[in-house]
């Protein structure tokens, strides 16, 4: 599930530098005295956001042990329990997700 989550932020990272170029607010120096040229780049807060997102997602584990571990019990213990509305609702979420991308 983590690994859809990465795939969506690249794809959207990727259309948002398709759809908002760079902004460019520094000017080049050139000219008698210049030394250097410097460039100035700065990012929306919306790229910052997604940066941000992205970070936590890559600190977040794939795996939740405690969790896993609560199921296995529950399995072997017999007490787990499938709530079927639920397997239903996420089926027919996904698969209209899926259609509309």
């Amino acid at each position: 599930m983590i690994s859809k989550i990465k795939d969506t932020s690249a794809q959207v990272i990727q259309q948002y530098k398709k759809s908002d170029p760079v902004k460019n607010d520094g000017e080049k120096s050139v000219g008698a005295g210049a030394t250097a040229a410097t460039e100035k780049v700065d990012l929306s807060a919306k790229a910052k956001d997604i940066l941000r997102i992205r970070q936590i997602l890559d600190e977040t584990p794939d795996i939740r042990e405690a969790k896993v571990q609560e199921l296995k019990r529950q399995i072997e213990t017999g007490t787990y329990t499938v709530d079927s509305d639920k397997v239903a609702d996420k089926m027919v979420g996904e698969a209209l997700i899926d259609i509309v991308a």
